[in-house]
């Protein structure tokens, strides 16, 4: 029997990643308990979902803490109250510090909306339509305290079409993101998934997930 897991999802509106990862681990039974979501804001709508579905909620606003480095003090305690073997960002709109991102080191994932190294930061859709590339897509990653680098788990691809906005490539972007990242948080608690460097290694039996 596969170690049982337990990790915290951390966002900052409806969660939608959170929700497609709390509806996969449910439906295909993963070796997982998702102890609890957080949220650094008061009106996240993904809360109500994950009360829902049973599962211990917290808010950390930020705006209650006047320096970056108080906020993540205060948010690290919270997560570890659960003692998660993963902490999982699905659409959390902080930028972490340092410390913060050692202290998780190996067992924090990301996802970003871009085929990292392209695109870091914010507007990827817009920076990718600028571009002219023909191939845009998401990311998920280890975290590192470098901004969206760290070693790469798994990537998806979609195609850029000429008559594509910044809301019709997020949308398929986005619907990718929702298959890849459940996949990925699946295979680090079955425990598929190990660090070589800034190298991700996926056992073989992982690919028929």
């Amino acid at each position: 029997m596969p170690t049982m897991r337990s990790i915290v999802i951390l966002i900052s509106g409806r969660g939608s990643n959170m929700e497609a990862i709390v509806r996969a681990a449910q439906a295909e039974h993963w070796p997982v308990s998702i102890a609890a979501v957080i949220s650094n804001r008061t009106d996240s709508a993904g809360l109500e979902f994950a009360r829902r579905h049973g599962i211990a909620t917290a808010i950390v606003a930020n705006k209650d803490y006047p320096t970056r480095e108080q906020f993540d003090t205060a948010l690290r305690a919270a997560i570890d109250v659960f003692a998660p073997d993963l902490v999982v960002l699905a659409g959390f709109m902080r930028i972490l510090t340092t410390p913060f991102v050692e202290h998780y080191a190996g067992r924090m994932l990301n996802i970003h909306p871009s085929l990292l190294p392209s695109f870091p930061g914010l507007a990827t859709h817009r920076q990718a339509l600028a571009a002219g590339v023909r191939l845009h897509g998401a990311t998920v990653h280890f975290v590192t305290p470098d901004l969206d680098h760290g070693p790469i788990v798994a990537q998806v691809a979609v195609p850029v079409l000429d008559s594509d906005s910044e809301e019709t490539l997020a949308g398929r972007v986005l619907d990718q993101e929702h298959l890849i990242y459940p996949r990925a948080v699946r295979w680090f608690v079955e425990g598929k998934l190990s660090l070589d460097g800034n190298r991700v290694r996926l056992d073989p039996s992982a690919e028929q997930v």
